[in-house]
């Protein structure tokens, strides 16, 4: 499962799992490029990798604003010869807890504008390298909220709605050598902190043992009772990425594509993504 050799951007990196990600990513030899609104937290880490043998670089840019995105890419490409892996991580302020019937138009419209528009924009901007270099990998995160999932906002539609970008423009890019592949993943236990807890709810309080609940109400909904760690989610992410034939997810997590070149064997369905 080696990415030697290989270049990964990473939107949204100065969170938990774009920190995960980078690490293992880089730990298997991908040179990582590490991107977000906040430089200290980025620079912070690229220097965790550097200190363990890794290879980071780290650059300010909105995963909003389509003209930094493409400058970014292009400036990679450039630097380092391609982009092989693309990995969008950037929030999309999901509101949850609150009854569809009570909630905002702003709240409600917000992540799925969010998250739709960030994850077109930084997956465009690679596919056009990766389609003139005839190879390339872009992945994405949701989860299986879209599937029956109440008092999670928005967050059931903007991950309907990115299963089914993803899956179109696997179709679209795979006959270039391309893949787009998404996995669904929530309630990652290393990533639940009281404070993250009332940024998606503002009603739960903020306290250690209303982080126990939620990830123990989370663990019981899910069929395999546990929850994915960040080091399988990184690993099965850095699985996808690399030239494995006919990569499985963990019983944890489902991966989804509609690429012609690969097709996921694992059907198991998580919880809602957090």
């Amino acid at each position: 499962m080696s990415l030697k050799n290989r270049n990964a951007v990473i939107y949204g990196a100065g969170g938990s799992i774009g920190g995960g990600v980078a690490k293992e990513f880089a730990a298997r030899g991908a040179r990582v490029f590490l991107t977000g609104h906040h430089e200290p937290a980025l620079t912070k880490l690229a220097d965790e990798i550097e200190e363990s043998g890794g290879l980071a670089e780290v650059a300010v840019v909105d995963g909003l604003d389509e003209t930094a995105v493409d400058t970014h890419a292009a400036s990679v490409v450039a630097k380092a010869g391609s982009i092989d892996i693309s990995l969008n991580l950037v929030p999309r302020g999901d509101i949850q807890g609150i009854p569809l019937v009570e909630m905002s138009v702003e709240d409600y419209v917000r992540p799925i504008t969010t998250g739709i528009t960030t994850n077109f924009i930084t997956a465009r901007a690679a596919a056009r390298h990766m389609i003139a270099q005839g190879s390339g990998v872009i992945l994405a995160l949701d989860s299986g909220s879209a599937q029956g999932s109440p008092m999670m906002g928005a967050t059931g539609s903007i991950d309907a709605a990115m299963d089914t970008y993803i899956r179109n423009l696997a179709v679209e890019i795979g006959p270039h050598g391309v893949r787009a592949l998404g996995i669904w993943v929530a309630g990652i236990p290393e990533t639940f902190t009281p404070e993250k807890l009332s940024a998606v709810n503002n009603q739960l309080p903020a306290s250690p043992e209303m982080v126990e609940n939620v990830l123990n109400g989370l663990k019981e909904a899910r069929m395999t009772k546990r929850s994915p760690r960040l080091a399988e989610v990184a690993r099965t992410l850095a699985f996808l990425a690399s030239d494995e034939p006919r990569p499985t997810c963990p019983s944890s997590l489902r991966c989804s594509t509609s690429s012609p070149i690969w097709r996921p064997r694992s059907r198991n369905r998580p919880s809602s993504r957090s």
